[in-house]
């Protein structure tokens, strides 16, 4: 790629089916707000993200449009497809310029016949979208609305930080915030603002600016 990029996902593997595996993926480019797939196409391939960051979206049951995760540099998106192939059950969009590796299920499944430790990253991709899964169930369930905001907000300086600084600046609207959340924008608004006046964090427009990292983390616990 034109980017360096590591992901955690391939530390498993040895080196020789680390190169073998990247060797068979192609390499995508996406422009910001194009759409990389969308929710019911055919699901046949996995993206491993080297650059930029995409949102998950999911239409609701009352038919509004939820962002529901972001994936930044280094992560994944689309392993379903790999296990078994069905209709995308979100829609993906590029945020800011993106490029991804991508491994269709085909070239998967001829790598895993010729190196079968290639299965391990299989089922680590899947036990790390299962934990992820159940975590934000325990949320959903049992924390409340001003918790889940500020550690959404940790969540995402992370996604838009780099590997050793969390971003001081998060490029999305309190819309966004409050769908990850799983809370209402009313909700969301009233936690961002009281952190606003608190001095912790400043709201613009499209953005969340941080102002002091520790005090969101106090209050994420």
């Amino acid at each position: 790629m034109s980017v360096s990029a590591h992901w955690p996902l391939l530390d498993m593997l040895s080196a020789n089916d680390r190169h073998e595996l990247l060797a068979h993926a192609r390499r995508r480019r996406f422009a910001r707000n194009e759409v990389i797939f969308h929710e019911g196409d055919p699901g046949n391939a996995l993206h491993l993200v080297g650059k930029g960051h995409i949102a998950i979206r999911v239409h609701t049951p009352l038919g509004d449009i939820a962002t529901v995760r972001i994936v930044g540099p280094g992560e994944f998106f689309g392993e379903l497809a790999i296990v078994a192939p069905a209709p995308r059950n979100a829609t993906a969009v590029a945020l800011d310029a993106t490029e991804t590796l991508v491994l269709d299920n085909r070239q998967f499944d001829a790598l895993r016949a010729e190196h079968p430790q290639i299965d391990r990253l299989l089922i680590e991709a899947l036990a790390s979208e299962v934990r992820r899964l159940a975590s934000q169930l325990v949320d959903a369930m049992y924390v409340p609305v001003d918790k889940r905001v500020w550690r959404r907000i940790i969540e995402l300086t992370a996604t838009f930080g780099s590997d050793d600084k969390p971003a001081d600046t998060i490029p999305l609207t309190q819309d966004v915030v409050a769908q990850l959340s799983g809370c209402t924008r009313p909700s969301a608004n009233r936690v961002l603002r009281g952190g606003e006046e608190h001095g912790v964090i400043r709201v613009g427009r499209g953005r969340i600016d941080v102002v002091h990292h520790d005090a969101i983390s106090r209050l994420a616990r």
